[in-house]
C-alpha cells in the first residue's frame, strides 16, 4: 500500500516492485458515496474480496459483510487485521512486528544470552498472507464446488505465527516445558549456524543417529559417539551445551568451501548460509530461475513459487504505477472515457 509506494532503497522503490508485481492498479475514494456505490459495483463481479482495515473500517465505509455480501452472496470476503474481528485488542491498531511479539515468536529468536530480536523481515504480514490466501481458495471452493455460500475469513497477524510454533502450548500445558531463546536446540542436538575458519557460516542439521554419526565420522570425530553424553540422539538432546562447545572448534578447522565440498562428498547435512549477494550468483537459484529479471526494464525478482508442471506460474505485469488500470478495470464495469475523467476530476478516481 502506501508505505511501499514510498518507501525507497536510495531511492529506488525494490519494495513496491517486489510485492506488488502481478496486479492491477486502480485508485478509488471510498470516503465519498459514489466511491462506496463504485467499491460495490467491483464486488458484484469478484471472486475475492481482501482487506486489511482495522475492524470497523469496512463497516462504515460500505455497510460491512453483510452489504458486500447482499450483492454477491457468492464472495468470499478475506479480512487481515492485526488481532482479529473480535477480542479485547481486536479495535487496537497492530503491526507486524507487535504481532510477532504477540505470537510468542520474538521471545524465542536472539541469542540464548541476549535479549529478544525482532524479526528483520516482514515475517508475520508474509505469514497471515500465505494462510489468508489458502483459506481464500477453500471458501471458494465451497463456493465453486460445493455449491456453498460466499462467507467471511477472519485472519489476525498473530494467529498463524503462533500456530506455526510447534508444540510450545501443548508442552507448556501439559508438562510445564518452556521453550528457551536461542536456534531451537531444543528440540535437536547438532543443529544451528557455526563460523567456519574464513570466518563465513554454515548451518547443520543432524538430528538422527544416523546424520550425526556420519557427521563426526567425516570430520575425524568419531570419538564423540563413544561419550557416553554424545552417543545417542537423546544424550546428545541432554547435553547439547557441551556438544555445541566440542563442535566449534571443529568447524574452525574448515574454510566453508572446504566443509561444503566435504558434505557434498560424504552426503552430509550442512549448508551454506548465504546472504543476497551470494544467492543472486548461486548455481542452483540460476538453474531453478529462482531469481528472474524482468526483459523490458530489467527488474530483478524473486520468482513465482510454488511450480505447477501444468499451469506453470510467471510473472506476467511489473509493478504497476498508481491508478495505472483505471481505464480497463472500470472499463469493465461499463464505465467510458468521458464517465472516468468526470470521476477524476471530482476526485473520486
Amino acid at each position: 500500500g502506501d508505505p511501499f509506494r514510498r518507501t525507497t532503497v536510495d531511492g529506488y522503490d525494490a519494495y513496491w516492485q517486489a510485492y506488488s508485481r502481478n496486479k492491477r492498479s486502480i485508485t478509488l475514494d471510498l470516503a465519498s458515496e459514489t466511491g462506496r456505490e463504485l467499491l460495490l459495483r467491483l464486488a458484484e463481479t469478484a471472486d475475492v474480496l481482501a482487506e486489511n482495515f482495522t475492524p470497523g473500517v469496512l463497516e462504515r465505509l460500505c455497510g460491512g459483510p453483510e452489504r458486500l455480501l447482499e450483492c454477491n452472496p457468492d464472495l468470499v470476503i478475506v479480512r487481515i487485521s492485526g488481532w482479529g474481528q473480535t477480542g479485547p485488542r481486536a479495535s487496537q491498531p497492530g503491526f507486524g512486528t507487535l504481532a510477532e511479539a504477540f505470537s510468542g515468536f520474538t521471545f524465542l529468536n536472539g541469542p540464548p544470552d541476549g535479549p529478544p530480536v525482532a524479526a528483520p523481515l516482514s515475517l508475520a504480514d508474509t505469514v497471515a498472507g500465505t494462510y489468508a490466501a489458502s483459506a481464500a481458495l477453500g471458501a471458494l471452493w465451497h463456493v465453486r464446488v460445493n455449491g456453498g455460500p460466499g462467507q467471511v475469513v477472519d485472519v489476525s497477524l498473530y494467529e498463524p505465527l503462533f500456530s506455526i510454533m510447534g508444540a510450545d502450548a501443548t508442552a507448556y500445558a501439559g508438562r510445564g516445558r518452556l521453550r528457551s531463546r536461542g536456534d531451537g536446540a531444543g528440540v535437536s542436538s547438532v543443529r544451528g549456524v557455526f563460523q567456519t575458519g574464513d570466518d563465513r557460516w554454515v548451518a547443520i542439521s543432524a538430528a538422527t543417529d544416523e546424520t550425526a554419526a556420519r557427521f563426526f565420522a567425516a570430520i575425524g570425530r568419531e570419538d564423540l559417539l563413544a561419550d557416553p553424553r554424545f552417543s545417542t540422539s537423546e544424550a546428545r538432546l541432554a547435553n547439547r551445551e557441551e556438544l555445541r562447545e566440542a563442535l566449534v572448534p571443529e568447524f574452525r578447522r574448515f574454510g566453508r568451501d572446504e566443509l561444503l565440498a566435504l558434505a557434498a562428498e560424504h552426503r552430509l547435512t550442512v549448508g551454506p548460509v548465504l546472504d543476497v549477494t551470494e544467492a543472486l550468483a548461486d548455481e542452483h537459484y540460476r538453474e531453478r530461475e529462482t531469481i528472474v529479471e524482468l526483459e523490458d526494464d530489467g527488474v530483478v525478482l524473486q520468482n513465482v513459487v510454488p511450480r505447477f508442471s501444468a499451469t506453470p506460474g510467471a510473472i506476467r505485469l511489473p509493478a504497476p504505477g498508481l491508478g495505472e488500470h483505471n481505464r480497463e478495470v472500470y472499463g469493465e464495469l461499463g464505465l467510458d472515457a468521458a464517465e472516468l475523467e468526470r470521476l477524476a476530476s471530482e476526485g473520486v478516481v
